[in-house]
C-alpha cells in the first residue's frame, strides 16, 4: 500500500494507496452546494460524509481494478466519482462485473461499520432520524449506496446488468442497456411526479437522465470508420495516410468504434506498428480502446506503457 494523499505534482492531482487521485474544481463546488442547500449542521456532515464515501467507494472499484492486473486512477468530480483502469491482459466479463460491484459493496460496508460505530441501527431509522451526523451519514451511505445498485446507466448496478447482457449480445449489449435505462428513468420520473411524498426526488432522476441522454449522444457520434479507412489505405500502400487516420481519430473527441471482429489480427497487428513507436494521445476513450488492441494482439507490456504515459 502507498502513502495516502501525497502529492504527484500535477495540479488538482494526488495520490492515495498508490493511485493517481484526480481533484476537479466541481467537485468542491458540489461539497459547497450541498452545505449550502442543506443548512450548516447537517449541510456540513452531509458534504463531508459524501466526499468520504465517494473517495471509498472508488477505492473499492480500483483496488479489484489492481487485483485483476489493472492499472487504476480515480477522479472526484462534480455529482460524482470514476475508477477508470486500464488492463494489463485481457480481463473477464465476471472480472469487469465484481470491479462493477466492489464500488458500492464497500461504500455499503464501511458506511454501515460507521453508522454501527456511532451507535446507530441502519435498520432503525428512530436511532438515526435524532442526529444530523447520524442522519448524513446514512444518506450518504447505504442509501446512496443502494441506489447505485439500480439496474440502469451509468450507475454500478446497470454496469454489471450490461456486463451480463455482453454475454448474448456482445455487439450490442451497451446500446441496448442505454435505451433500457432511459425507459426506466423515463418511468420512474413519472412515477415520482405522481407521488407528492417523493417528488422532491424528481432532481436526482433528471440528473441521471441527462447523463444518460449524453451517453447516448455521445453513442451516436462515433467515429466508425477510422480503422476501416486506414486499413485500406495501408493495403494500398499509403502508409503515411493510415498514419494519420488513427493519430486523427485517437485525437477526436468523437469515440472510435472498435476494428471489426473479423479484422485479421496480424493486419491489426500491422496497423498499430504503422503509428511508430510512440503512439497518438488525445481522447482517454480512444486511448483506452487502442490499449484494448494492443492487448488483442498480445503487446501486453507495450499496452501497460502507453496506459501509464496516458
Amino acid at each position: 500500500m502507498g502513502q495516502p494523499m501525497q502529492a504527484t505534482g500535477s495540479r488538482g492531482t494526488t495520490s492515495i494507496f498508490g493511485f493517481p487521485l484526480h481533484l476537479r474544481p466541481g467537485f468542491f463546488l458540489f461539497m459547497a452546494l450541498i452545505v449550502l442547500i442543506n443548512g450548516n449542521e447537517f449541510g456540513v456532515w452531509l458534504a463531508g460524509a459524501v466526499a468520504v464515501v465517494t473517495l471509498v467507494h472508488e477505492l473499492g472499484h480500483a483496488l479489484v481494478a489492481r487485483a485483476a492486473g489493472a492499472k487504476a486512477e480515480i477522479s472526484l468530480d462534480f455529482l460524482a466519482g470514476y475508477a477508470s483502469y486500464v488492463p494489463s491482459r485481457p480481463i473477464s466479463r465476471p472480472t469487469r462485473a465484481a470491479i462493477a460491484f466492489a464500488g458500492p459493496a464497500i461504500h455499503i460496508a464501511f458506511s454501515t461499520a460507521v453508522l454501527l460505530a456511532m451507535g446507530a441501527n441502519p435498520l432503525d431509522t428512530s436511532t438515526i432520524n435524532d442526529s444530523p451526523a447520524r442522519f448524513a451519514v446514512f444518506w450518504a451511505g447505504p442509501v446512496i449506496g443502494l441506489f447505485n445498485l439500480l439496474p440502469i446507466l451509468p450507475l454500478d448496478g446497470g454496469n454489471i446488468v450490461e456486463t451480463g447482457l455482453n454475454w448474448f449480445l456482445p455487439e450490442s449489449s451497451k446500446r441496448v442497456m442505454l435505451y433500457a435505462s432511459i425507459a426506466i428513468t423515463v418511468g420512474g420520473t413519472a412515477w415520482l411526479m405522481l407521488d407528492q411524498d417523493r417528488r422532491s426526488l424528481i432532481i436526482f432522476a433528471g440528473v441521471i437522465l441527462l447523463m444518460q441522454l449524453q451517453m447516448l449522444y455521445a453513442n451516436q457520434d462515433v467515429d466508425d470508420m477510422a480503422w476501416m479507412s486506414a486499413s485500406d489505405q495501408l493495403r494500398k500502400g499509403d502508409a503515411a495516410a493510415a498514419r494519420r487516420t488513427l493519430e486523427k481519430a485517437v485525437a477526436s473527441p468523437a469515440p472510435m468504434v472498435p476494428p471489426p471482429d473479423e479484422m485479421d489480427l496480424n493486419h491489426l497487428a500491422a496497423l498499430i506498428a504503422n503509428l511508430g513507436p510512440r503512439l497518438p494521445v488525445g481522447n482517454p476513450n480512444n486511448e483506452y480502446l487502442l490499449a484494448e488492441r494492443l492487448l488483442a494482439i498480445g503487446q501486453y507490456e507495450r499496452a501497460a506503457f502507453y496506459a501509464a504515459d496516458t
